[in-house]
């Protein structure tokens, strides 16, 4: 495992927004989906009562707790720094990190918003998801020796906190021992990679769903592989793009791979979630010093449990059972060069 020292509080620090998620799984005819020419759509009736099957809580979600509580399910060592309001929504967001053994000592408390809380209504395993950011006030803490990472798994963050991102780049420029891991959401995808350019240069790797990579490239294409080159471009060591299935391609310096999903009969569930799981579980290969070829076939067995279960976490696995998985599946989830 790379640790910096033994004397180290974590192996990976990570830092985004956090939120309840309340999970609600619509029956069919309840809703239905329309196609356009600029997307898919959810269709509710106005004005009616709209059944749904059932319905999940996960008390710590968003990005930066999904993929906390997967890190430290495969073995690391993990504190997260994020903000929380002092509410009831905040305490149980807290206690339920705590139980999955994340470390909470960087979790601020802003006394004048509330937690963030969010909807997410899931429909034939597709998810449309009601978010709202709270304006917090952001500021990167000072950080004693013991709390200094090995690594940064940098995701997901609200429209107001580019000066905070800043902050974040000017630390990392001073502690160059520290490998960083960009996942990044929404808000840091529309900002654009000039804007976030010292984050983007300074990434280890850059993980990136394919509909996220697109934007980034400008949409000159759709294809995946072909998205490696102007993402690699950004500066980043190494480029992960997912392709939404639990697949994905990946390229370095060097070498460029490819990794199908992992074979599954069954539909799924509900893939909330997955796309944050097959990030972070790329990531905890490479902390735990895989190879990118090897640490790349991790993920695929990780999005497939996510997805079938309600809720992004409840199908985590731990180390021993994903390598379990992995060993039964042999060859066939293997990446390969391209």
């Amino acid at each position: 495992m790379a640790f910096v020292t033994t004397a180290q509080r974590y192996d990976v620090l990570c830092v985004g927004d956090v939120s309840t998620d309340e999970f609600i799984r619509l029956p069919e005819g309840s809703a239905r989906r329309r196609d356009g020419e600029d997307g898919a759509y959810l269709e509710l009736p106005l004005g009616g009562k709209v059944p749904y099957e059932r319905g999940t809580t996960v008390a710590a979600g968003g990005s930066a707790a999904n993929g906390a509580l997967a890190l430290a399910r495969l073995g690391l060592r993990v504190g997260l720094a994020t903000f929380v309001a002092h509410d009831a929504v905040g305490l149980d967001l807290l206690s339920a990190l705590r139980a999955e053994h994340v470390d909470t000592h960087l979790v601020r408390v802003d006394e004048q918003v509330h937690t963030n809380r969010n909807f997410v209504l899931s429909f034939h395993g597709e998810r449309t998801i009601l978010v709202r950011h709270e304006a917090f006030d952001y500021h990167w803490p000072h950080l004693r020796p013991s709390e200094v990472p090995s690594w940064i798994f940098l995701t997901s963050l609200g429209p107001d906190a580019l000066e905070y991102q800043d902050a974040i780049a000017e630390w990392l420029d001073a502690v160059p021992e520290v490998r960083l891991a960009l996942y990044p959401g929404r808000y840091q995808l529309e900002a654009g990679s000039e804007r976030l350019q010292r984050l983007y240069r300074r990434a280890e790797v850059l993980v990136c769903p394919a509909s996220g990579a697109r934007v980034l490239a400008g949409g000159v294409t759709s294809d995946p592989a072909s998205l490696l080159e102007p993402l690699l471009g950004l500066g980043p060591r190494t480029v992960v793009v997912a392709d939404g299935r639990g697949g994905a391609v990946a390229g370095d310096g060097t070498d460029r791979f490819v990794v199908e999903p992992f074979p599954d009969t069954s539909a799924p569930l509900d893939r909330t979630g997955a796309d944050d799981t097959f990030a972070a579980t790329v990531v905890a290969g490479l902390v735990h010093g895989l190879a990118l070829p090897v640490a790349l076939a991790w993920p695929t067995v990780n999005f497939m449990s996510v997805s079938h279960q309600l809720g992004a976490q409840a199908g985590l696995l731990r180390l021993d059972d994903l390598e379990a998985q992995l060993s039964e599946a042999g060859a066939g989830v293997a990446a390969r060069r391209f």
